[in-house]
């Protein structure tokens, strides 16, 4: 048996955006993207139509979901999902520091800190947090 655990981030409206944005800022790649206009026809109201229903992304070996929840459904954003981007050098670990605080807030400065070269933390524009945690080299 094999079990996986994936990150999965449920957003109201904006995962197409945000899909494009960690396409950008952290060079994911898409999988698979499904709409809930491509599910066979049921009883969702016309605006749900281009929202995505599930995504799948990959960085590097890491695979984590992206999703807007149905209109009307309610939905509490901010630290409701949290993701550590773990990477074995400073300047990997800056530039995701860099292009994740565009439109997002900082809530603690990328710097060095006894377990790591360059942690720092990071909410994106969607209001997902990210630390962004930098390996010791050993």
């Amino acid at each position: 048996m094999s079990t996986q655990v994936n990150p999965f981030i449920l957003l109201d409206g904006t995962a197409k955006e945000a899909i494009q944005f960690y396409e950008q800022a952290l060079g994911a790649k898409v999988l698979f993207q499904q709409t809930f206009g491509d599910a066979p026809e049921g009883t969702l109201p016309a605006d749900a139509k281009a929202r995505i229903a599930h995504s799948v992304l990959s960085i590097d070996e890491a695979v984590f979901f992206v999703s807007d929840s149905i209109p009307g459904d309610s939905l509490v954003t901010g630290n409701h999902v949290g993701i550590c981007l773990s990477t074995s050098d400073a300047s990997t670990s800056q530039q995701f520091y860099e292009a994740l605080q565009q439109g997002g807030k900082v809530e603690m400065p990328l710097q060095e800190i006894y377990f790591s070269p360059a942690y720092g933390v990071v909410t994106d524009k969607f209001g997902v947090t990210f630390q962004i945690f930098t390996k010791r080299p050993r």
